[in-house]
């Protein structure tokens, strides 16, 4: 354009070129000056020669898209730089001037003229649409495109009847080729989440080829392209199987909870089941909405996953595995992967569990169980052996049991329960056989009667600290009792039957133990009981058999709460077993009514005293307190149809009392007859069933009647 006609342009624009000037700060002129005046004494200054040519006048640098349609980043404008002879020209400061007023005036003119455009179509500038040829497709991942015009090509060169060039038909299959490369690389990448739209367009560039090849399929082969079928479905599925024994093959090294597994084969385990979670998680977020519903995407990465998993770990299970090893393949089989994996919340409505079918197949899996089962076995024994051999040796070294909240205890039972416990639980999880985790729990019979073998042999030896040691082990034995009782532990019945009489045994030796020395302190008191002496002042002895029953108990306080409860009741009934023992002894003969009310009135008394003693502890074995009062009720009555009532009454109460206990009870009264005696005896007979010595509420089958009563006839 002529500098002529540039100025000229400028100049008319003047006005405008000014309002614009008012506007613009940065102008050469001192920081007090108004913009008017410095544009002004500008505008004086500039003179542009008539001669002087521009060359280069507009320079057009396209920006992108939005950045056209809103503010462009460079406008138009006019490059005043390239005009000749303007480094010698004396108005110099005037060229700058004009230079600047027509910048801004370009400037803002082609950002009207944007404006406009972006205001007739705001979404993007009016460009008219780009005709991509195959190549270009491919390069902008236009995959569904680029087999379009494949298709396009393959029917206008096979549907010509005119002979075709060789060459054109071989350019046409090396761009097949092409597609197909591309087409593989976009599967490859569809783990990718920048690679969706891709993956989209390679799905849809699929779905044509299919139906390409179906529409060649029913032409003869003779006719139709060499390189048809070209069974892109079968292409997109074993590059899927491609990727995912690469994935799992270089699972993520960096998984965090592998890191911190003792060997590397736990590692390896850990990082490919994670891995199978993550990318199904994937799966299902990402890719399933970028496939058609016929693919059924979710299962088939399922599957591929849940084979290249199966693969690995058949691998490993045919190797040589330590038992840790063998445990930890199993969890994952067993737990992890079913609970974990496949039952995840967002996978398991998409994935078809039960379709998958195993893991490992039944001969491998067996191995691996039978490898754990004896692991498991050994380390049982192991566990308990160290355990007893451990408590036994304390007691051979002299060693005091440990003191807790004042009670001497042994932590052998809650050492060894877990880890029983967890091995038996471990083994009916991963196994899923109960047969099998039953007869680990076999072994803690063995052991106890071992223990039971030590202790006695212990007792024996008559250390000073063995009341200690029993009062822990008493501990012992009230934890393991209480194990084996719950019916929910897999004990067989002949196993739970036998570990109870066991332990029975042993709270029987300890029991023993204390019990035979507060009956060695009682037995002078005992022998006062219903003789002469203490009908004559039964106060006295009642009063002493009781301070010395309080002085006794107070000795094993330190026994523990439970332990001390059930010993302090078996002494209960010990003491009302002695008591009625010494009243069938018959050494005091009741002659008269006066008599025998005055003894059943000390029997009373005599229950109320020693039962108080026993409640005062604890004890809960209040029936034993009804004991005495029935008795003296026998002693009172004199009217035989009564006493007869009321024996069968008391034999109804204790199915345990025998003919010889009720004999030996009415001849403390000696004003009854031989007749009397049998028909009393007679009614027994005929009211009750066999005698019951199980019963809970057992008692006289506890006394001993050794002088034998026969009535004459």
């Amino acid at each position: 354009m002529p500098l002529s006609k540039m100025r000229k342009e400028g100049l008319d624009e003047n006005k405008e070129s000014e309002e614009i000037c008012e506007e613009t700060t940065g102008i050469e002129g001192t920081a007090d000056e108004e913009p008017k005046e410095q544009c002004q004494k500008q505008k004086h200054l500039m003179k542009i020669p008539k001669n002087i040519k521009m060359k280069n006048i507009l320079k057009h640098k396209k920006s992108s898209k939005s950045e056209a349609a809103l503010t462009p980043e460079k406008p138009l404008e006019v490059d005043l730089d390239t005009i000749e002879g303007i480094a010698d020209s004396p108005g110099v400061s005037e060229v700058a001037c004009q230079k600047h007023k027509i910048k801004i005036k370009l400037t803002e003119k082609m950002k009207i003229l944007d404006f406009k455009k972006w205001q007739k179509n705001p979404k993007s500038p009016e460009t008219p649409p780009v005709e991509r040829d195959f190549n270009g497709n491919l390069e902008e991942n236009r995959l569904a495109e680029a087999q379009q015009q494949l298709v396009e090509a393959e029917e206008r060169l096979f549907s010509s009847k005119e002979a075709r060039a060789e060459d054109e038909e071989d350019k046409l299959q090396r761009d097949y080729e092409i597609f197909v490369l591309r087409l593989r690389l976009a599967i490859h990448d569809s783990m990718s989440e920048d690679n969706q739209e891709t993956l989209k367009s390679a799905l849809t560039s699929i779905l044509k080829e299919e139906a390409q090849d179906r529409r060649w399929a029913e032409v003869a082969a003779d006719q139709r392209p060499v390189w048809r079928p070209r069974k892109c479905r079968n292409i997109h599925d074993t590059s899927l199987q491609n990727i995912v024994e690469e994935r799992m093959k270089n699972a993520d090294e960096q998984e965090n909870k592998a890191d911190n597994l003792s060997t590397s084969l736990k590692k390896e385990v850990c990082r490919m089941g994670k891995q199978v979670q993550k990318d199904l998680l994937r799966v299902v977020r990402n890719l399933r909405e970028c496939y058609p519903p016929d693919f059924e995407i979710c299962r088939t990465y399922a599957h591929l996953y849940h084979q290249a998993f199966s693969t690995r770990l058949q691998e490993l299970a045919r190797s040589e595995i330590s038992c840790e090893e063998c445990l930890y393949i199993l969890s994952w089989i067993v737990e992890y992967y079913p609970n974990d994996v496949l039952k995840h919340k967002e996978l398991e409505e998409h994935i078809n569990s039960s379709g998958l079918g195993p893991l490992l197949p039944e001969e491998d899996l067996k191995r691996l169980e039978e490898q754990y089962f004896s692991y498991k076995e050994s380390e049982i024994k192991k566990w308990l052996f160290t355990a007893f051999e451990k408590e036994v040796k304390k007691w051979s070294d002299g060693s005091e049991p440990e003191l807790l909240d004042g009670y001497y205890f042994s932590s052998l039972a809650v050492d060894v329960l877990p880890l029983v416990d967890g091995a038996v639980k471990d083994v009916n999880t991963f196994l899923s056989c109960e047969s099998k985790a039953r007869s680990l729990l076999n072994q803690l019979d063995s052991v106890l009667l071992s223990y039971k073998t030590r202790l006695e042999e212990l007792i024996k030896r008559k250390q000073e600290n063995i009341p200690k040691i029993l009062s822990a082990t008493l501990v012992n034995i009230y934890q393991f009792r209480d194990y084996v009782q719950k019916p929910e532990h897999l004990f067989s019945e002949d196993t739970r039957t036998a570990c109870l009489s066991t332990l029975a045994d042993l709270k029987n030796i300890c029991h023993k133990h204390f019990l035979s020395r507060i009956h060695s302190e009682l037995k002078p008191l005992y022998h006062k009981l219903w003789t002469q002496v203490w009908f004559a002042g039964h106060c006295e002895v009642v009063e002493e058999l009781v301070k010395a029953l309080e002085n006794n108990i107070d000795s094993v306080k330190e026994l523990q709460p439970v332990c001390r409860e059930e010993l302090l009741a078996e002494l209960h009934v010990n003491v009302m077993v002695e008591y009625v023992r010494r009243m069938m002894k018959r050494k005091l003969r009741l002659k008269d009514k006066e008599q025998q009310e005055a003894a059943a009135e000390f029997i009373c008394h005599d229950s109320n005293k020693i039962c108080s003693v026993f409640a005062k502890v604890g004890s809960r074995e209040e029936w034993l307190c009804q004991i005495l009062p029935k008795l003296s009720e026998i002693l009172k009555l004199q009217d035989p149809g009564s006493l007869q009532l009321e024996i069968v009454t008391l034999a109804r109460d204790y199915p345990d009392i025998s003919e010889q206990h009720v004999l030996a009870l009415l001849n403390l009264k000696t004003n009854l007859s031989n007749s009397d005696l049998r028909r009393i005896k007679g009614s027994l007979s005929e009211h009750r069933g066999t005698p019951d010595t199980e019963s809970s509420t057992s008692f006289f089958s506890k006394v001993v009647v050794k002088r034998k009563i026969t009535l004459m006839p």
